[in-house]
């Protein structure tokens, strides 16, 4: 019987244990921090480049898990990972034990770490006022209220222009994190549509530095918010936002096509907050000496080995190791799997 503990029951770690789980003799052990599953897609409403509802891939997702060989521990937070230096039944393959924060150990021939990431704190951006300005919320706020179909400015009325700043806490020397987040711009873009969708007559306003549509249907998704829904877009950064006496924002900027700065008052200022490797990622990396600047894992190779680390038998998937698209996540479990079945079989 071959044993495959996988730390983080997000997406990665859900798609890589059905696939696991369906080879013979073996048992997943999958590990989850929280009480519950696939948190960060859970504050999704829908997903972008089809605006499929992200409760309905939940629901896929957690099917995958209806299989005896999948031993879901929910609010079980591994703190150590290490070979033991013993071989195993399967092979002569080096067992691995983990430790959780209880003290129970678990033995594995393989490990897979999912842990994923977290959102940048917005309040570390002070000069932006989240935290301080009740009509500043971040990009998971927007998605809340998109997911509830209802969009409410600080007075508790139906906002008439919302503003949607680019790169918090990515691409940003003050904030540390030199690297872009990968899904803000599009994500910005998927929620000025859905926006203009729910409140037709709102006036809509994204600021960016470039915009970044990496990925199929994502340039479509850009033409069709000018184009169809009449967002507009502002190329420039944001430089401070305050309140006013009457509840809005008003913001400090500039046009930086025309080189004029720009002042402008807003119901709500939405800051697109970036991704950060979880705390989970960051203890875990540390402790396995595959941790980059950031905190995020670093694999043998970029291309050809990119789920493997320098400690055979120990993997890594999805955002724990760069920001991530959830179809990119996915793809990169499968890939991490097929790694391990590779892995195992010798």
């Amino acid at each position: 019987m071959r044993t495959i503990a996988i730390i983080g029951a997000g997406p990665a770690g859900i798609e890589a244990a059905s696939i696991l789980a369906a080879m013979e003799d073996t048992e997943v052990l999958l590990f989850e921090q929280s009480a519950s599953n696939l948190d960060n897609l859970r504050d999704k409403a829908f997903l972008f480049p089809d605006f499929s509802s992200a409760a309905d891939l939940v629901e896929v997702m957690e099917s995958k898990l209806d299989r005896d060989n999948i031993k879901l521990h929910l609010a079980t937070e591994i703190t150590s990972v290490t070979s033991t230096g013993a071989a195993t039944e399967a092979g002569g393959i080096m067992a691995w034990e983990l430790q959780d924060a209880s003290g129970a150990r678990y033995t594995a021939d393989a490990v897979l770490v999912t842990t994923g990431y977290k959102v940048f704190d917005a309040k570390r951006k002070e000069e932006l006022g989240y935290g301080i300005y009740p009509g500043v919320i971040t990009s998971i706020d927007m998605e809340k209220m998109l997911k509830e179909g209802k969009i409410l400015n600080t007075m508790g009325d139906t906002p008439r222009k919302v503003v949607f700043l680019q790169c918090v806490g990515s691409r940003d020397e003050k904030s540390g994190n030199h690297y872009c987040s990968k899904v803000c711009c599009v994500t910005a873009v998927k929620q000025a549509i859905e926006l203009r969708k729910l409140l037709p007559e709102v006036e809509a306003y994204v600021f960016y530095m470039d915009l970044r549509m990496w990925g199929g249907g994502f340039e479509e998704m850009y033409r069709a918010a000018q184009e169809q829904y009449d967002v507009r877009f502002v190329r420039g950064r944001i430089s401070e936002a305050a309140s006013t006496f009457d509840g809005k924002i008003q913001i400090k900027s500039e046009d930086t096509l025309v080189g004029l700065p720009l002042k402008m008052s807003a119901d709500l200022l939405v800051l697109m907050v970036g991704m950060e490797p979880s705390e989970g990622t960051k203890k875990l990396t540390r402790q396995c000496n595959c941790a980059d600047a950031y905190g995020f894992a670093t694999t043998m190779n970029p291309h050809l080995r990119d789920n493997e680390t320098a400690q055979p038998g120990l993997y890594v998937a999805g955002s724990c190791k760069r920001p991530m698209s959830i179809n990119d996540t996915l793809t990169d479990a499968r890939s991490a799997a097929l790694r391990i079945v590779e892995y195992l079989r010798g």
